[in-house]
């Protein structure tokens, strides 16, 4: 499986590299088609390249193709060069061939030879509750454990799986659309404030937060992160305390993504609407180092912040949510969403004392932050303004202040356009003549 691997990477690079060559004006960079003839011809002529699965290299150069489609749409841009021991990864196609059918159950049928349609499915079978096998073509029968999903459930007809290889542990995905989570049908609406304290706070008084690692793992990770520090360079105990270190932190990873599928499961069962305030998490984490002529302030502590923010899962969790309750997901703006009274609408920056305490300085609403901030999320209150109403807590008072939050206004200047004329005799000219009259005495 690791040759498989090495093929599969050295056909992504050789793509990558061939329509880095391309510029405008020259003749267009080879389509899959054409580069499936070519791995033919490249397999002849190479003994090693030979020696793997044609299909292996096939699907990376298909992989390759999609990347290339989907540069613009999926958000990672034009297809980059893998690595060794980072990308260890291959995709395989089913071997059987099992017959198409259209999504009303009728038969799918070539229009022109009138034969029906065969396409892929992969070979796998269950061993017991907990363990299967799969057939890995040049590895034969290969056993694998399945997920939770996958205990006391019928095995998934994927056409596709994909194998990686990730801190010495091997996994097999299948390429397989889940059936959506059927809504509950109660009406619930449900707002969501993400956080770094609080990883999801509620409208409805729960609060989510994403497990992270432990003090004595953390420390862990420090100890063998200075032991390869000082390990001479290119030594095996320096690749042992670095793999060490990587295991630690991909079970933080594993963590973060299995929390992450069981709360966006929760979501989309128990509410209708799931709403989530709209963050641009890519600019929020950004960093802050600047240029050599212009360096950042605060580069380490704003490193640390950005390390906390990727740490909680936020795009992950909206991102699977949205898989499984599919439009049943809206974005809120997020704007005035944490300044705003829940109970009054008010908004004023004072009213939020600290990072917890919510305190309205307009009709003494008390609440916690964060929650304040995902009832407005639920009720779709960003940064459009709306009515005050009566208080549920600390009753109703008038403002003690013009909000500091308000927008400045457009105010007249008085500038007149002849001589002594004053704003009010300009006005009410406007209002009896459409015409422009130009300023006497001038050439």
């Amino acid at each position: 499986m690791l040759l498989h691997c090495a093929h599969a990477r050295y056909v992504w690079n050789l793509a990558v590299e061939q329509h880095g060559y391309w510029q405008p004006g020259r003749k267009a960079a080879p389509g899959f088609a054409e580069q499936c003839r070519q791995l033919t011809e490249a397999r002849r002529d190479n003994e090693w390249l030979a020696a793997g699965n044609a299909d292996v290299q096939q699907q990376a150069l298909k992989d390759f193709a999609k990347a290339k489609s989907a540069r613009f749409a999926s958000g990672f841009g034009e297809p980059t060069w893998r690595r060794k021991h980072r990308h260890e990864g291959f995709r395989v196609i089913g071997t059987d061939r099992v017959p198409e059918y259209h999504a009303d159950g009728a038969p799918l049928v070539n229009a022109k030879t009138g034969r029906r349609v065969m396409g892929r499915s992969v070979v796998v079978q269950r061993l017991n509750r907990r363990w299967a096998q799969v057939k890995v073509p040049g590895c034969g029968w290969v056993r694998l454990r399945l997920s939770a999903k996958g205990k006391g459930a019928e095995l998934p007809e994927a056409k596709t799986f994909r194998v990686t290889f990730r801190n010495n542990q091997w996994h097999a995905a299948f390429a397989v659309v889940p059936e959506p989570v059927p809504a509950p049908g109660t009406g619930a609406v449900i707002g969501i404030d993400r956080g770094v304290a609080i990883t999801a706070a509620l409208s409805d008084g729960r609060k989510l937060n994403c497990p992270q690692l432990t003090v004595k793992e953390r420390a862990q990770i420090r100890k063998h992160q200075r032991r390869a520090a000082r390990a001479p360079k290119g030594s095996e105990r320096k690749t042992a305390e670095y793999t060490k270190a990587a295991k630690l932190k991909a079970r933080e990873v594993n963590r973060r993504k299995d929390w992450c599928e069981k709360s966006s499961t929760m979501l989309a069962r128990t509410c209708d609407l799931v709403r989530f305030e709209k963050l641009n998490i890519k600019n929020m984490t950004r960093a802050a180092r600047g240029t050599v002529e212009q360096p950042g302030r605060g580069v380490r502590q704003k490193a640390g912040l950005n390390r906390a923010i990727l740490a909680q899962g936020w795009g992950l969790l909206r991102q699977r949510t949205g898989h499984k309750a599919p439009g049943r997901v809206e974005d809120v703006p997020a704007p005035y969403t944490s300044l705003r009274c829940s109970a009054c609408g008010w908004i004023e920056k004072r009213s939020r004392k600290s990072q917890a305490d919510f305190v309205c300085v307009s009709c003494g609403f008390t609440c916690n932050a964060d929650e304040n901030a995902s009832v407005n999320v639920a009720a779709g209150q960003g940064g459009i303004p709306r009515p005050r109403r009566i208080a549920g807590a600390g009753g109703v008072t008038a403002a003690t202040s013009r909000s500091n939050a308000r927008e400045p206004q457009p105010a007249w200047v008085g500038i007149p356009l002849f001589e002594g004329e004053d704003v009010n005799s300009r006005t009410s000219r406007r209002s009896t003549s459409g015409t422009a009259t130009s300023r006497p005495g001038t050439s």
